[in-house]
């Protein structure tokens, strides 16, 4: 199955947790199943807060490019459209909430679990949680807004350039 962040036109896949387009990124891919989105991420040592153990602001972005992954793919669903597909439905953080239940060990590979909380008109409110062996160590919220056509239109004309 597609990620969706593999669907978002060019103008759109530059984010530093998500874009394909960004070569410095984290590159996070999320998969839809009909009923909540997975990642998967395996940190690299130099993602390290302290010794053994997973920096937090990485976390907070794992939490953050998921939820605005989960909103599209979600929003596509309800919608009854194919991911990728114009008008586009891309989203953006409006709030992040996230807690740090117990260090996150650097080294396994980290699940990172996202499921529609809420969805109002533009907003999409998700729920997202980090495992790592089984074991929830980060939960998260994101009330994600979808990008405003305007703001669309500007990154197009600027990507065109």
């Amino acid at each position: 199955m597609k990620a969706i962040q593999d669907t978002y036109p060019d103008e759109l896949s530059y984010c530093y947790g998500c874009g394909r387009l960004n070569p410095d990124g984290l590159h996070i891919k999320s998969v839809w199943n009909g009923s909540e989105a997975i990642a998967r991420f395996t940190p690299r040592s130099y993602h390290t807060a302290i010794p053994g153990y997973v920096y937090g602001g990485l976390l907070a972005s794992l939490i953050d490019c998921h939820g605005t992954g989960t909103a599209a793919a979600a929003a596509y669903a309800a919608a009854g459209r194919e991911p990728g597909t114009a008008p586009y439905l891309r989203f953006v953080t409006a709030s992040l909430r996230v807690n740090f239940l117990r260090p996150t060990p650097l080294g396994p590979e980290l699940i990172i679990h996202g499921r529609v909380k809420e969805m109002a008109g533009r907003k999409v409110v998700i729920e997202a949680w980090i495992e790592v062996d089984g074991e929830t160590t980060v939960q998260g919220e994101v009330v994600a807004v979808q990008i405003p056509e305007r703001m669309l239109a500007n990154l197009r004309d600027q990507h065109d350039k």
